[in-house]
């Protein structure tokens, strides 16, 4: 499956439904990395581990810089930041399946040059856990 078609939606503390992000460029890698914990019994001849709390690692999302209106995500994406404000957030894939999760933003602009385009990263800090739905 290719990536193509991917969307991100949002929903504020205000909104009564999510929107589309649009622009979104590159999506993060999603799952859960478990941080393996040392159980080693002091008659054991060899290490012995169990897996820890998981961690989803920096989720962040590029997308392609717009700023016209109140509504363009990187203004939107800026003042939840301002306001340290928990979002709702949705990533579905192409094929249905969707990841759903609250979070805090962090904008950063990217830089530019000659023929490049501007970029602007989405970093996510988790306030959740990820819920997973499989396409029916």
């Amino acid at each position: 499956m290719l990536a193509n078609g991917t969307i991100l939606k949002y929903k504020t503390k205000s909104a009564d439904s999510y929107i589309e992000a649009s622009g979104l460029s590159e999506i993060p890698e999603m799952g859960s990395e478990e941080e393996k914990v040392d159980r080693t019994p002091l008659s054991a001849k060899n290490k012995k581990y169990e897996y820890g709390i998981g961690d989803y690692g920096d989720l962040e999302y590029k997308f392609i810089y717009e700023n016209t209106s109140a509504t363009s995500p990187y203004r939107v994406f800026r003042q939840a930041q301002a306001d340290k404000e928990v979002m709702e957030f949705q990533e579905v894939y192409p094929d249905g399946t969707t990841f759903a999760f609250s979070a805090m933003c962090n904008v950063k602009l990217g830089g530019g040059g000659v023929n490049g385009g501007i970029d602007f990263t989405l970093k996510l800090a988790l306030q959740s856990d990820i819920t997973i739905t499989d396409p029916s």
